[in-house]
């Protein structure tokens, strides 16, 4: 049968659906989260031009990250991580998923210090590139990166790797340190131990901030790891008839709600984007939704095993007078939000200002210090201790009332705007995969 005996109609629907269909390439676009930063962190997104960095920012492939006096963390979706000393810099030539699934990475250190934890999950793979050297991670692996051109060293912490140059192959074991030439391999050598650093420390205590927090609930909503360990530090699921597992920060008034603090992000390509400020705003403002509840106030659903990724949130219920946040809709400045006490709202072009206004929402995750220090604030003002697990997760509410998680203040955020949306409602979005 020709073409000619179809109408053009038929035609003109069959061309739409090819059009339609998703890539099937390698080239296929992920993204990954700026999971930790202090300090001077900036960012080029591919645009040639640094701006300053904030937490949660998406990571796409081609973005170079770099610190000066500060520190910071990529995490990718299974959990593994990179790890920024101070001065250093990165950048990531490659963030691709293959048709078979398989989540394809590079990243490339360019200057200073960088740590790899490699979770070793199945389907993923990620390149360290080290000038024209470079290794490949499949199995689970946490090593040390620093550079100090023309010489750069290797540190195993934990698995075996294999370094391939122009020359060949140099494994590097475990407690080992590879002593590279950039210049010339040949003048590369092993050494049987490790030479401790300033940043160890630091490297070892996110790492184990991660370990302790990632057998949150989430895990078994989702596919995905990464923010999980942020959920079960900074709040706790729990279950609600008619509507199942939710997740709340602790310490949220009744007049709190999740956009008190953030930014309308614009990413060339795809449009406007919210970013939130709060250190566990990744998961819950890219997956699932958030709900209004009568008697507890805003609350993150997860959804299915299998979500789309959104640039802009969904919310559901939202109450009379609450003003439903909305993307500009057109220029590509970035728009800072700040609604709550001390409120701050303005635009701002390639620095941003952000500050986290609640201290329950916004203590240093990964500090056991801070947590225990938080906990009594808390107990002063009787609220009980929560486990989750059977472990202490952070302070939490002993009852699920009205007005159950007080404000460090004991008043609410703020109170309701004026204007009413409609009862169910959804920020536009755009599924991605």
């Amino acid at each position: 049968m020709s073409l000619k005996s179809f109408s053009p109609i038929v035609l003109s629907g069959l061309f739409c659906l090819l059009v339609s269909l998703p890539a099937r390439s390698d080239s296929q676009v992920r993204i990954v989260r700026l999971s930790y930063l202090e300090g001077q962190v900036t960012i080029d997104r591919g645009t040639g031009q640094y701006e300053k960095a904030m937490i949660n920012l998406p990571i796409t492939e081609g973005a170079r990250l770099r610190t000066a006096d500060g520190r910071a963390e990529v995490e990718f979706e299974d959990g593994s991580t990179i790890r920024l000393a101070p001065r250093s810099a990165v950048q990531f030539p490659r963030l691709a998923l293959r048709d078979s699934g398989q989540k394809i990475s590079a990243v490339e250190v360019a200057e200073g210090t960088a740590y790899v934890s490699f979770a070793g999950s199945k389907n993923a793979e990620l390149t360290i590139q080290i000038g024209d050297q470079n290794i490949v991670l499949a199995r689970s692996a946490h090593l040390r990166v620093r550079i100090n051109n023309p010489r750069a060293e290797v540190a195993v912490f934990k698995g075996d790797v294999e370094i391939n140059g122009p020359s060949g192959a140099l494994e590097v074991k475990k407690n080992q340190t590879a002593n590279l030439d950039l210049s010339d391999e040949a003048r590369s050598a092993i050494a049987k131990n490790i030479e401790p650093l300033d940043f160890d420390s630091w490297d070892k205590e996110q790492d184990q901030y991660h370990s302790r927090y990632s057998s949150s609930p989430y895990g078994n909503y989702s596919p995905y790891r990464y923010g999980g360990s942020d959920l079960a530090y900074y709040g706790n699921f729990f279950s609600v008839p008619g509507y199942g597992m939710m997740w709340q920060p602790y310490f949220t008034g009744i007049g709190w709600d999740p956009f008190m603090d953030g930014a309308w992000l614009f990413h060339p390509g795809w449009g406007y984007g919210w970013v939130s400020a709060y250190p566990w705003g990744w998961l819950p403002y890219h997956y699932g939704n958030w709900v209004f509840m009568s008697g507890y106030g805003w609350a993150w659903q997860p959804g299915g095993v299998w979500m789309p990724w959104y640039r802009q949130p969904q919310l559901v219920n939202a109450p009379s007078g609450f003003v439903v946040p909305r993307a500009p809709a057109a220029g590509t400045n970035t728009l800072v939000v700040n609604r709550g006490p001390a409120a701050m709202t303005g635009q701002k072009t390639g620095s941003l200002v952000i500050r986290n206004n609640s201290a329950g929402l916004g203590v240093p995750r990964g500090q056991s210090n801070n947590l225990a220090g938080l906990s009594q604030k808390v107990e002063k003002r009787g609220v009980a201790t929560e486990r989750i697990n059977g472990g202490t997760a952070g302070p939490g509410p002993s009852s699920r009332g009205e007005n159950r998680h007080p404000s460090f203040s004991g008043e609410p955020m703020r109170s309701a705007p004026p204007s009413a949306p409609p009862a169910h409602t959804s920020s536009s979005s755009q599924p991605h995969r």
